[in-house]
């Protein structure tokens, strides 16, 4: 048996969105999810940004060994080959 909790999103009005916005994004930020309405009618959601994998566990050193274990590009090469036969 799976148990659902009760959700209810906090509803806004575009005014209140508008005079609180700084307020309502710190909220957000958090993790609270806001709904904004227009006349009683819903028109968007305030939903925090998923936290990026990317930004806090990449390992830059295993990028940097990748990179280093590929072999030369053709436009590489002819780089290197100009500075060796360079006076």
């Amino acid at each position: 048996m799976t148990n659902f909790k009760a959700y209810t999103m906090r509803t806004v009005s575009v005014a209140q969105a508008k005079t609180h916005l700084s307020e309502f994004l710190t909220q957000v930020e958090a993790g609270e999810e806001l709904l904004i309405s227009r006349r009683g009618q819903p028109i968007a959601r305030l939903v925090p940004e998923p936290k990026s994998r990317l930004v806090s566990g990449f390992d830059f050193e295993a990028l940097a060994v990748f990179v280093d274990a590929q072999a030369p590009s053709a436009g590489n090469s002819v780089v290197a080959m100009r500075v060796q036969d360079a006076p």
